[in-house]
């Protein structure tokens, strides 16, 4: 069984591919990195926020720090499978991910504050001071399809890439399946960069060669901001 990492902090880039681009480079990375070893797989979201969406418009805003919450899965679970519950912090550009691992059952008890978990305490009182302080709600699923590389030579590098990125308003629990209305254009990639340190040399001579920037992009503010900002206003 892979060991489940607790506490992630590293620096992330996010790119728009086009499916040409993403044709063009990924030959070239793989000459110095490797899938990992699951593959292609699906990644479930569910995120937390406030009724007035306080932390994603928080977040469209670009401030210094930024904080989110969310539930996520690998694949469809059942009730008794192991899912993450997360916390996801940005301070100057680094990203700060702490979360806690258990089957569904017991994490929806936890956040419902009927018991505790056995392990990870200060993570727990981590969510749990979030949780006061904002009082979340579930309030979008969002699901991809992704393929994670990692480089042969240094394991830390990590490039991810995620397509058929979709959100459902409804059904706002990980066991309910992952379908959902698309959020990008057709054929869009999102590539992702995550390293603890500065990118390699090789690495931005691909990019600088295909012209590949980075961009300012979140799945979830996307989402918010193509699909659900107008409904809000409608509604007030």
């Amino acid at each position: 069984m892979t060991k489940i990492q607790h506490t992630l902090k590293r620096y992330e880039k996010k790119y728009l591919l086009t499916p040409e681009q993403y044709r063009l480079i990924l030959p070239e990375l793989r000459q110095r990195m490797e899938e990992d070893t699951y593959g292609q797989y699906t990644i479930c979201n569910i995120y937390y926020d406030t009724p007035s969406y306080e932390l994603v418009r928080t977040s469209i805003a670009k401030p210094i720090y930024k904080e989110k919450f969310r539930l996520r899965s690998y694949g469809v679970p059942g009730s008794k499978d192991l899912i993450y519950a997360e916390i996801k912090k940005k301070f100057n550009g680094v990203v700060c991910k702490r979360r806690i691992a258990a089957c569904v059952d017991d994490i929806q008890a936890f956040i419902r504050k009927e018991r505790d978990l056995s392990e990870d305490y200060e993570i727990q009182r981590e969510i749990r001071c979030f949780y006061e302080r904002y009082h979340p709600l579930p309030k979008v699923f969002i699901g991809y399809d992704r393929i994670a590389l990692a480089g042969k030579e240094n394991q830390e590098l990590r490039i991810t890439f995620d397509r058929n990125i979709r959100w459902r308003a409804d059904a706002l629990n990980l066991c309910d399946g992952d379908r959902g209305k698309p959020v990008l254009s057709k054929g869009e990639i999102v590539m992702e960069i995550k390293i603890p340190q500065a990118a390699p040399l090789w690495l931005a001579h691909i990019l600088s060669e295909n012209r590949i920037y980075p961009l300012s992009f979140s799945k979830y503010g996307t989402c918010y901001e193509r699909y659900i900002a107008a409904s809000q206003f409608q509604k007030g």
